[in-house]
């Protein structure tokens, strides 16, 4: 319509034009022809706006409030305008459907009824851009669904891991049986880094690696141990797993081919009504467990074939297909990567090297009785330390092991012991919390609750009696015990001047003051 209007403004519109139009249009001339009076009387080129009820601020935030449902939505707008008239009339049911489906998307509705997560899943995201090898790792930890034996307890164990974002290839992987700490972050990058058997023949140095917010990778000992390879860590905002999304498909692709099989998986389908698990017996040692979870990234890096990976190559197809050269790190120095200095000089005495209260003793330290040295030792493990040389700080004296050091029997013994303790903590906790709360009974009307357990009044004063008589605090007497004089060596304050105390005269002998001279 525009271009016919912009030929009649220029006298050059005829009937061809608009048969022509009429023709691609599939409409009639008449039409096109009631279309142009219609744009030349009231300037518009389109269908004449309808009014409609559209979705406002107000609408959005009941939405919210009542998760998403419209229905419920109705009828709260309904209750307000029974309570307070409205100038504006209350749509119907089926008009307030249609605007909410209008002007809210699908990702918006989803989000309000289930919350962040689910409107994220109706995002689109991009692709990054393909990089080489080694050019950036992402980190994560995945707590595992598979119950395992560790010294006849049941626990499920924590995976760290690092994978190279171009190939997929798992350079690092660490386990622990309770959640990790920086020492396992440590630990997986030092297998990532180094090349050298069993690890290689993946690894290097990174060009920067990437990870959440999580505080035991961005602790000043992670940071520290990668800054000495000038290797940048890269902190992703909170609650952002797309932008990390080679690990987080990892981590559902090691469940998902992987984990199911075990013994112990927690997220197994089981019949309606049948609860037990698996007894100790039936489940993996915490060594084989982590045996089999190393087989398993050996498989993927070497045998399978993720998807992104050009011509359906492997990992390891596409590592050894990158030309790209690797910065490799000397083995002498990745043997003490990311060990803690004590900060402290220490002599080594005949009993060995004293350290937090205990000492660590070793082979290699007979002879040495006085030396003076420096330790460095592991974050989160003391079971054993490095002794370096305090003068000579880079030179290496040797690895010593804690010399008292508990048998099995006794760790198990002594774990036993604070279970009970903890059992019954929680026991005595749980009785104080009964008696604490007071507990009322079931009511269908609008009534005052009632208390389930009826005491008398004389009860009540009885106990509080005996808890004021128990309160030794209530009890305390401040005055009891007079304080006793200082010692005579302290130096007493010297009192001020409008304090001090007039002395009686000698002849003021029954305490009156003489008569003055004026009298």
């Amino acid at each position: 319509m525009r271009r016919l209007l912009a030929l009649d403004g220029r006298d050059e519109l005829t009937t061809a034009h608009v048969r022509l139009v009429a023709s691609a249009l599939c409409v009639s001339e008449r039409t096109v022809w009631n279309w142009l009076s219609v744009a030349r009387r009231e300037g518009r080129t389109g269908p004449r706006p309808r009014p409609r009820f559209t979705v406002t601020r107000e609408i959005r935030e009941l939405l919210a409030l009542w998760g998403g449902n419209v229905s419920a939505v109705h009828r709260e707008l309904a209750a307000r305008a029974a309570r307070a008239p409205s100038p504006d009339p209350v749509p119907s049911l089926s008009v307030l459907h249609r605007a909410v489906v209008r002007d809210l998307s699908v990702g918006e509705r989803v989000g309000l009824r289930s919350g962040e997560a689910g409107r994220r899943r109706h995002d689109v995201f991009g692709k990054r851009p393909p990089v080489y090898r080694n050019a950036c790792w992402e980190g994560d930890h995945k707590r595992v669904p598979v119950r395992v034996d560790v010294e006849g307890q049941v626990v499920c164990p924590w995976v760290t891991w690092f994978v190279d974002v171009a190939t997929k290839v798992i350079v690092g992987v660490a386990v622990t049986p309770h959640e990790p700490g920086r020492d396992a972050v440590l630990a997986a990058l030092r297998t990532g880094i180094s090349r050298a058997g069993p690890y290689g023949p993946f690894g290097g140095l990174p060009g920067r690696v990437r990870v959440d917010r999580g505080k035991e990778f961005l602790c000043r000992t992670v940071v520290r141990a990668l800054g000495g390879f000038a290797v940048p860590v890269e902190d992703l905002p909170a609650y952002t797993p797309y932008r990390k999304g080679t690990i987080e498909a990892l981590n559902s692709a090691v469940e998902e081919m992987f984990l199911v099989s075990l013994p112990g998986y927690t997220r197994r389908a089981r019949p309606l009504g049948v609860h037990r698990r698996e007894e100790v017996g039936d489940l993996l040692s915490f060594a084989d467990f982590v045996k089999a979870l190393l087989d398993w990234v050996a498989w993927w890096n070497a045998e399978h074939h993720p998807a992104g990976l050009e011509d359906n190559r492997t990992p390891r197809q596409a590592w050894e297909a990158d030309a790209t050269s690797l910065e490799d790190v000397p083995e002498e120095q990745l043997a003490f990567f990311a060990l803690e200095d004590d900060g402290r000089v220490r002599k080594m005495s005949t009993s060995g090297v004293r350290w937090r209260r205990r000492f660590y003793i070793a082979a290699w330290m007979v002879g040495h009785v006085g030396t003076r040295v420096r330790l460095r030792y592991l974050p989160h493990y003391d079971g054993q330390i490095e002794v370096f040389s305090a003068e000579h700080p880079d030179q290496h004296l040797g690895t010593a092991y804690l010399a008292e050091e508990a048998t099995l029997e006794q760790r198990r013994a002594l774990s036993s012991v604070r279970e009970k303790k903890a059992r019954a903590l929680k026991a005595d906790l749980k009785a104080a919390e009964k008696l604490r709360r007071t507990r009322y009974t079931a009511t269908t009307t609008p009534d005052v609750p009632r208390p389930r357990r009826a005491i008398t009044g004389q009860q009540a004063r009885t106990e509080i009696a005996s808890a004021k008589a128990a309160d030794l605090a209530a009890r305390a007497l401040p005055d009891l015990i007079p304080p006793r004089d200082p010692p005579t060596g302290w130096i007493h304050p010297r009192p001020r001047p409008d304090t001090v105390p007039r002395s009686p005269a000698p002849d003021d002998v029954d305490g009156t003051a003489p008569a003055s001279h004026e009298e």
